[in-house]
């Protein structure tokens, strides 16, 4: 599954604030002549689920007497359904049993009618109800437990467990897919729907609106191995999955690959489909896969008259002239009935009436995409009459592609940055309201305007007195652009750094807080530019990358050339690596195989590069972030350590220093999981896990084979060889046995020394180059805790490895939770 971190942030506003019926019945089973009310629940066998009655935990009067039949997580104190009965059919006095035609019903005792029905084909009473390990309410027969009658993995409300399918039976119809809930509160179907289309073979999932037939999200067609658009699910670390396409049904599902882990795959109010793990420390749920990424990628996901906008809370607001329909729905997370006019429209074509509607500018906004282009309007004016003379149309738009008016609602309408490069889709929008409102907003933006003269001539005394100020910057900005013949880097103007890179057009990669593109000086040097994103994160990287290596060299550091700080936009300027990143050639097939000996090079210059950070600066530069991936190789395959916009730096006064967590998940410390104080140790160990992945060629938390059908995590598996012996089976199958075994084992050895637990046990970067050059002897080290309790005792079996896993993600994700919270 992908990376946790890339989606960590906001995933805690979705949670299902509702009450915890408390359990009385200690069966999984229901037969004929039992009834099940009240607080009554059923339990399956393994304790993980249980079935019952429930209440939303809802302050509106509204909710208070509906009650709904449901399966939750029995073991998490935070009550979160995965199934609904009932959900469009709450009852006031509900019971739950078997009736005379063997089917399982709800029975509302205070108007005596079913309400609910499992509507099975049996018509005998000699069949039961049992609550599954898996979560699974089937109806059975009770002289042949196998003949399944009904099931509720066959009817999904918002959420996909584990072993039940998603897809269609071709024989019957049956369509299984999820529906979105109403609010957070109300179990209703709502407005999104998540299902598997097949067509002439091919097959693909997709997110839509129910009242609309074009999907806003496609996981890409299924290729043999993974969907398209998710790769992701190349790498299985906590499921496996299967996808069956045949003549009787196509559909997918999944197996949880430790039965201890706690998740659920969930279709949200909010039209995102969401991976959530549950963390006991958190005791919440916390995301670890979210797509569409973007909130306002999904349709209507504010509903008609607002604009969505991804980097404000809360993401939606109301259009200019119009206010909120339901206050009380969008308090539920539910904004899909959007906003309402506050004056109506006059629709007047006279144009020579005073009070004839009038249009108010919505610039930098992307535009619906339902729009109707008139052919005959050549120029603004005429647009704004083709819709003036309409009642119908609220909005229209004028731009390169011509007249576009828009009738009835509007939806779908996106706040965007002004000036966005390659967006083809932002305008200005033109929205139509009543005289009596553009006035008042035409009022409001004067006083907004005289505020801000009045504000101005006050500041004006200040503004002068930093003249001479500003005036010192500027000499010093035009010092800067002659500062490369001095060994200085340069400051870029932005349309040079657009020229040299053909507009940005050839994309090198994509990192966490932006893209790398290819381009060439004046003077044919190639360059990589790295175009940050984020108006926080991208500030905040762009100003640890200067300030790291922007006046620091070191053939083992990354060199960088220039900056560019134009407006929102902060570029920055890198000398251009021929041979990419070092994850290219150990984990990718279209990478060169690298010998043993440029790989002990590499390992060996990565040391080097690490000891000038903690000990040759003026400030202690802790990384924070090594893996292959910011290992960047020359022509020459001379490594470079790149990207430095999570460093830390460290007074030389101080030995630690206490911060938010900040790495890649395989690579961090166990301290940055214990939320103390770091050093530059956490830079030891993640080289630790590099040098593993070096020798073996293979990420270090990936699952290796041993003897038999067990898996071992691979640092375990080098521990253990380091004690038996045999560390040549280690060794990167490329190489085909041509590596310098003396050179593997101590370089092995030296990985188990700088991944232990205690941060005190690890060498220093300046020990580790001593000794990959063979200044140093190494001793064998001892086992760190860690990967103790995996191994056990001899062998660590594929169960021990993903518990282990697990558990890091779910440590990790917590760390990382608290350091997003909005309220620190």
């Amino acid at each position: 599954m992908p990376n946790p971190i890339i989606v960590v942030a906001y995933g805690l506003l979705l949670l299902l604030p509702l009450r915890n019926p408390a359990c009385r019945a200690a069966t999984d089973t229901i037969s004929a002549g039992q009834v099940l009310a009240g607080k009554d629940t059923l339990v399956s066998s393994n304790g993980k689920f249980a079935l019952g009655f429930f209440q939303p935990n809802s302050k509106s009067s509204r909710h208070a007497s509906n009650w709904y039949l449901g399966v939750w997580f029995n073991t998490v104190p935070k009550f979160t359904p995965a199934w609904v009965a009932n959900g469009d059919k709450p009852a006031t006095s509900p019971e739950l049993a078997i009736s005379g035609d063997g089917n399982l019903v709800i029975i509302d005792q205070s108007t005596k009618s079913i309400i609910w029905s499992t509507q099975a084909n049996t018509t005998a009473n000699s069949t039961r109800a049992m609550l599954l390990k898996t979560g699974n309410l089937v109806l059975q027969s009770t002289s042949n437990s196998s003949h399944v009658l009904w099931q509720s993995f066959d009817y999904p409300t918002d959420t996909h467990l584990a072993g039940a399918k998603l897809g269609r039976d071709k024989v019957t119809g049956l369509n299984r897919r999820l529906v979105s809930r109403k609010n957070m509160i109300d179990p209703a179907p709502g407005m999104y729907v998540y299902e598997l289309h097949e067509k002439n073979g091919s097959a693909r999932f997709s997110l839509a609106a129910l009242n609309s037939s074009m999907p806003y999200w496609s996981s890409g067609e299924w290729n043999g191995h993974y969907f398209g658009s998710i790769p992701e699910m190349s790498g299985r670390q906590l499921i496996d999955f299967t996808f069956v396409n045949n003549e009787q049904e196509v559909y997918f599902t999944y197996t949880l690959l430790d039965d201890t882990t706690i998740m659920r795959f969930a279709l949200n109010n909010s039209g995102q489909v969401k991976i959530l793990l549950w963390v006991e420390r958190a005791q919440d749920w916390v995301p670890a896969y979210t797509n569409p990424n973007d909130h306002c990628d999904v349709y209507g996901i504010c509903g008609p008259f607002t604009i969505c906008e991804e980097d404000k809370l809360p993401y939606c607001s109301c259009m200019e002239g119009f206010s909120i329909r339901s206050p009380d729905d969008w308090e539920l997370e539910d904004r899909t009935g959007g906003c309402m006019r506050n004056a109506q429209l006059d629709c007047r074509i006279n144009e020579n009436t005073s009070m004839q509607d009038r249009f108010y500018s919505l610039p930098c906004v992307g535009l619906p995409d339902n729009g109707r282009k008139i052919g005959d309007a050549t120029n603004v004016a005429g647009c704004a009459q083709v819709c003036l003379r309409n009642c119908n149309c609220t909005a229209y738009s004028y731009g390169y592609n011509g007249c576009f008016v828009w009738d009835d609602e509007l939806t779908n309408v996106k706040q965007q940055r002004c000036g966005d490069i390659g967006n083809n889709n932002q305008a200005t929008l033109y929205l139509r309201l009543a005289d009596k409102e553009v006035k008042r907003l035409g009022r409001n933006r004067r006083r907004i305007i005289i505020g801000s003269a009045v504000g101005a001539s006050v500041a004006l005394f200040g503004l002068l007195s930093l003249f001479f100020l500003l005036m010192t910057r500027r000499m010093c900005a035009r010092r800067m652009k002659n500062l490369q013949g001095d060994g200085g880097i340069i400051m870029f103007r932005y349309a040079d750094l657009q020229r040299a890179t053909k507009n940005f057009s050839e994309k090198l990669g994509t990192g966490g807080f932006g893209s790398v593109f290819k381009g060439f000086l004046d003077d044919s040097t190639a360059i990589a530019v790295k175009r940050l994103d984020g108006a926080c994160q991208g500030e905040k990287q762009f100003r640890a990358e200067v300030r790291s290596i922007g006046f620091i060299q070191h053939i083992n550091l990354v060199n960088l050339i220039g900056f560019c700080t134009e407006g929102d936009g902060r570029l920055l300027v890198y000398e251009h690596m021929q041979n990419r990143s070092l994850d290219a050639h150990l984990f990718h097939n279209n990478g060169t195989i690298l010998k043993w000996s440029i790989r002990h090079q590499i390992a060996l210059g990565v040391a080097r590069g690490l000891v000038y950070l903690h000990d040759s600066c003026q400030d202690c530069i802790i990384h924070c972030d090594i893996k292959p991936e910011n290992i960047l190789l020359d022509a020459s395959f001379v490594p470079k350590i790149a990207d430095f916009g999570m460093a830390k730096f460290l007074g030389r006064d101080f030995s630690r220093v206490l911060t938010t967590m900040r790495g890649t998940i395989g690579y961090l410390a166990p301290e940055w999981i214990s939320g103390t104080v770091i050093t530059a140790k956490v830079d030891v160990y993640s080289y630790g896990m590099v040098l593993l992945e070096i020798v073996s060629g293979k990420r270090n938390s990936g699952r290796q084979y041993t003897t038999g059908d067990d898996y071992v995590y691979f640092p375990v598996q080098v521990a253990n060889k380091l004690l038996e012996g045999g560390v040549g089976s280690l060794v990167d199958i490329n190489l085909h046995g041509d590596a310098h075994l003396e050179q593997v084992e101590r370089a092995l050895k030296i990985a188990c020394w700088c991944i232990q637990d205690d941060e005190f046990d690890r060498p220093t970067m300046g020990d580790v180059v001593q000794s990959l050059e063979g200044l140093l002897e190494v001793n064998i080290p001892p086992m760190p805790r860690l990967l103790q309790a995996i191994a056990g005792n001899q062998h660590s079996t594929c169960k021990h490895d993903f518990i282990y896993a697990n558990i890091l993600i779910q440590e990790q994700l917590f760390v990382m939770l608290e350091a997003w919270n909005p309220r620190k």
